[in-house]
């Protein structure tokens, strides 16, 4: 057995523990309700801003992020903290970027960084602005619905574009998992579609069914597929905590 096929074990070997945990975004949604109600806002921020920059740019690998727009969570919705060049943004999700359903949809630890790629920020990101918008103007899980559906209706979200994807590989990301974090990963998003299109969570598959907008009036699907390292070149076979990421922080 050579390096890379062992790497490439070991990883799925660690996907496969955590899918099975049933953590976001895996399916089960039947587990007691930790997080009930919206905590206070403040609790959703973060202090440090030029770590919320460093933190979203530990999405992708620096070839990627660092040229990338780069957007930190204000009192009114995420705003534009370092310009881009190369059509990429980035930033750190809340937990309302979860399904609807889950158990974690309020939890204000949650911290998951992402960096779009342009398809994906033209026609993905203004779903997390919009829900972040109806949160922060303190609207419920239902009131949220009925708000994107309008927006999408009144095309201020526009239509998914071809190609659009998301680089998840941050060793920072704290999704509510208490295994602690999750596994590198690509999300691709299509219209709305039948997972077995991708051939996703059949056996030996290395493509994941997210279900990020079940029980949302957004019609899209997402794929995940996980990957080898961490945004730094870390394999994440060997765990996370190297504390070996490179991104700047202005």
């Amino acid at each position: 057995m050579n390096r890379k096929t062992a790497e490439t074990n070991a990883l799925l070997a660690l996907v496969m523990a955590v899918v099975l945990s049933a953590l976001w975004p895996a399916r089960a949604q039947d587990r007691k309700t930790s997080y009930p109600n919206m905590a206070p806002v403040d609790q959703y921020l973060m202090a440090d801003r030029n770590a919320e920059i460093a933190m979203a740019r530990s999405a992708a690998p620096e070839a990627i992020s660092r040229d990338a727009k780069v957007l930190v969570l204000g009192r009114h919705g995420y705003e534009t903290a370092v310009e881009g060049k190369n059509g990429f943004v980035c930033a750190v999700e809340r937990s309302w970027m979860s399904p609807y359903a889950s158990s974690q949809f309020w939890n204000p630890k949650i911290r998951g960084p992402i960096c779009f790629n342009p398809a994906a920020a033209r026609s993905v990101l203004p779903i997390t602005y919009k829900r972040t918008e109806l949160v922060l103007a303190g609207r419920s899980k239902a009131q949220m619905i009925a708000g994107v559906k309008d927006a999408i209706d009144k095309k201020e979200v526009p239509p998914l574009e071809p190609g659009a994807m998301t680089y998840m590989m941050s060793c920072e990301s704290s999704i509510g998992n208490p295994l602690g974090h999750w596994v590198p990963h690509l999300m691709f998003y299509v219209p709305r579609t039948d997972g077995a299109a991708w051939g996703a969570d059949l056996r030996d598959s290395p493509v994941l069914l997210s279900r990020q907008f079940d029980g949302g009036p957004e019609a899209v699907t997402v794929f995940m597929i996980p990957v080898l390292n961490w945004s730094d070149g870390t394999p994440a076979a060997s765990g996370c905590g190297s504390g070996n990421q490179k991104h700047g922080t202005t």
